[in-house]
């Protein structure tokens, strides 16, 4: 099938755009948005991804007032064909510049939020490292991915009221290939995990008024471990810019309980020569609860992302997200959700980076973890 990309001369296959490499189902290809006012008051996301072997097209947009400690909720899906656009639902991307400038769209509907806003970049992009996993003989992950560092504006409009984003520090990623658990279920191929397996994910956004960056690391029991972290200088990013070859963690939790939640996380590496650099984060204000996008299940169905739910689907709710860890949703029960993005305050120290920022931290940390001292 002919799509406008096909008028391109960007082909890198012998087929036509609607085409990928693999017909392995959970392939996919998405953006997604973050910002966050640096003073606390609030925070929002946008997500629009494109599964081509499932034929969907998806999105979600949410949006915290931490007045409120209300969490605003739009999920959205399509069949992809034969619309090959950024848009799903209320929930519009259009990309504006390549790798600097977008325009993320919310229109008004049934749902009580709507919004205009404009992404700029204010660093390039980074390329984190490939992954590559299998397990029992099968790929379950091949996947690439690039982060940036940016600042957002506009307006949006959450139950009536008008909120000004006037220069939000912001981020995005965009990523594509297979992952799990998307579109289909995992099938069973050997015993599960105990419940006692380790599971350590920290993902950090930042920057300061001098550098920005990331820093990923992924230790899950009977897999490889994944690290990658980029630290660059807002002056000249293309010159002074450093990989860093590992980091340590160290993490405060809010409390006993599972899943854990956290209040507070360092990471201590050194560069390349050997000198030793702290990032120091703090949380700042609301952490989103991720299901409110579509992921980690999602969606009123359970189902998650990139499942068919017919030529055009819309829904929304309001949860509370006023505790740290717990989170009511629009049905009274009370959830402590294991995905959460918390926005943070962030500290270098060290290597000349000294510096105060801003920056969006995931943490899933469960099981046994001796590295952070839990069993």
């Amino acid at each position: 099938m002919l799509t406008p990309m096909d008028d391109t001369l960007w082909h890198q296959l012998p087929t036509t755009f609607d085409h990928v490499a693999t017909s392995d189902p959970r392939f996919f290809d998405r953006f997604w948005f973050a910002s966050t006012d640096p003073a606390g008051s609030g925070t929002l996301q946008l997500t629009l991804g494109a599964y081509q072997n499932m034929n969907v097209m998806d999105g979600g947009f949410v949006a915290i007032r931490a007045a409120s400690g209300r969490q605003h909720n739009v999920r959205a899906s399509r069949s992809l064909r034969p619309r090959y656009e950024t848009a799903c639902g209320p929930l519009r991307v259009e990309v504006v510049e390549p790798l600097e400038r977008f325009r993320l769209v919310v229109e008004p509907g049934d749902h009580d939020v709507a919004g205009e806003l404009e992404w700029t970049g204010v660093l390039p992009p980074q390329e984190e490292l490939p992954r590559f996993t299998r397990v029992r003989g099968r790929v379950v992950e091949e996947s690439r991915r690039f982060d940036q560092i940016g600042e957002c504006n506009g307006w949006l409009e959450l139950a009536g009221e008008r909120v000004s984003v006037d220069h939000w520090w912001a981020t995005r990623d965009h990523s594509w290939g297979v992952r799990e658990n998307m579109g289909i279920s995992e099938p069973e191929t050997g015993p599960a995990r105990a419940p006692s397996a380790g599971t350590l994910f920290a993902f950090l956004f930042f920057s300061t008024k001098t550098h920005g960056g990331h820093v990923q690391l992924a230790q899950f029991a009977g897999r490889p471990n994944y690290f990658t972290a980029e630290i660059t200088s807002r002056e000249r990013p293309a010159e002074d810019f450093v990989h860093l070859p590992e980091a340590t963690l160290r993490v405060s939790f809010c409390d006993d309980a599972r899943p854990r939640r956290f209040t507070s996380a360092s990471f201590d590496a050194r560069l390349p020569d050997g000198t030793a650099v702290a990032i120091e984060t703090e949380a700042l204000g609301l952490a989103i609860d991720m299901q409110g996008l579509g992921y980690s299940g999602g969606y009123a169905d359970g189902r998650g992302l990139g499942i068919w739910r017919g030529d055009a689907h819309v829904e929304h709710d309001v949860w509370d997200v006023s505790h740290p860890a717990e989170v009511v949703r629009a049905n009274g029960e009370t959830l402590r959700p294991i995905h959460r993005i918390q926005p943070v305050r962030v500290s270098i120290r060290g290597g000349g980076l000294d510096g105060e920022g801003t920056g969006s931290l995931t943490m899933i940390a469960e099981g046994e973890l001796p590295q952070l001292g839990l069993g």
